[in-house]
C-alpha cells in the first residue's frame, strides 16, 4: 500500500485528502464556493506538514481530472503538478465522473445490481456532462455533453433502474420523470473519495506524464465534441 495526497478542485468544493494504506488521516474541504486559488496552497501545505510531522514518506499525487470548472481544475492540476516536480513523485489521474460514484457505491442506499450509474456535472441551463456507468464502475457511455430532455436517459430508463447524482442532477429530474429515475442528493467530488481509484491506478502503474498532464476543461470538452460537427 502506499501514501497518497489527494486534491479535488473540479466544482465549487475545494478538497485536499491524505491516505496511507487505504484510510483517510488527514482531511480539509471548503464548501463555501470558489476558494481555490485562496484555500488550496494551505490545504496542502498542511496535509504535507502532517505527512512530515508523523514520518510518512509520499508516494504519490493524485488529481481530479474533470471535466469541471476551468479556473479549479487548472489550480488544482498546477500544484499537483508543481508537487510532483518538486518531489519526484508519481502524479495520478482521477475523473471526476467516476469520483461521484464512489460515494454512491460505498453509501447506505441499496444499489440494485443491474442497476446503471449517472454522474452529472452541471454545464448551465438544462446541459449536463455525464457518463454512464454500471454497478461494477465500467463504463457503458462515454462522457457526453447531454442537453437533456424526456428521452435523453429513455433507453436506460425502460431496461431498470438508473441512479442519478452530482451538481447537474437535480435540475434534470422533473424533465427526466420516469418510474426508475432515482435522485441521489448531497453527492460531491471530495478528495477522500479519490482513494480507492488512486490506488487501482498504483497497483495498475497508472500514471500521468507530468510534464503534459493536462485535465478535461468544460470547454476543452466541447471543443472536442463539436468539432467532427464542422
Amino acid at each position: 500500500m502506499s501514501c497518497i495526497l489527494h486534491i479535488e478542485t473540479s466544482t465549487n468544493v475545494c478538497s485536499v485528502a491524505l491516505s496511507e494504506d487505504g484510510a483517510c488521516i488527514y482531511e480539509q474541504t471548503d464548501k463555501n464556493g470558489r476558494n481555490h486559488g485562496e484555500l488550496l496552497g494551505t490545504f496542502v501545505d498542511e496535509a504535507l506538514s502532517f505527512a512530515d510531522s508523523h514520518a510518512i514518506p509520499l508516494d504519490a499525487v493524485a488529481v481530479s481530472s474533470g471535466p469541471g470548472s476551468y479556473t479549479g481544475l487548472r489550480i488544482g492540476s498546477s500544484m499537483a503538478k508543481g508537487i510532483c516536480y518538486g518531489t519526484n513523485l508519481k502524479l495520478i489521474s482521477v475523473p471526476t465522473l467516476e469520483l461521484l460514484c464512489v460515494p454512491v457505491l460505498l453509501g447506505s442506499e441499496e444499489i440494485e445490481e443491474d442497476a446503471l450509474l449517472i454522474p452529472m456535472i452541471d454545464a448551465r441551463r438544462m446541459e449536463v456532462y455525464a457518463q454512464v456507468f454500471d454497478r461494477s464502475l465500467r463504463e457503458v457511455r462515454p462522457i457526453q455533453a447531454d442537453i437533456v430532455d424526456e428521452t435523453t436517459y429513455k433507453a436506460y430508463l425502460d431496461k431498470g433502474k438508473v441512479y442519478f447524482f452530482g451538481n447537474g442532477a437535480e435540475k434534470c429530474m422533473e424533465i427526466i420523470n420516469h418510474p426508475n429515475a432515482k435522485l441521489i442528493k448531497n453527492i460531491e467530488p471530495l478528495a477522500k473519495n479519490m482513494m480507492p481509484l488512486a490506488e487501482k491506478r498504483i497497483a495498475t502503474e497508472t500514471y500521468e506524464d507530468v510534464a503534459y498532464f493536462e485535465p478535461m476543461y468544460l470547454k476543452d470538452f466541447v471543443a472536442k465534441i463539436a468539432k467532427p460537427l464542422l
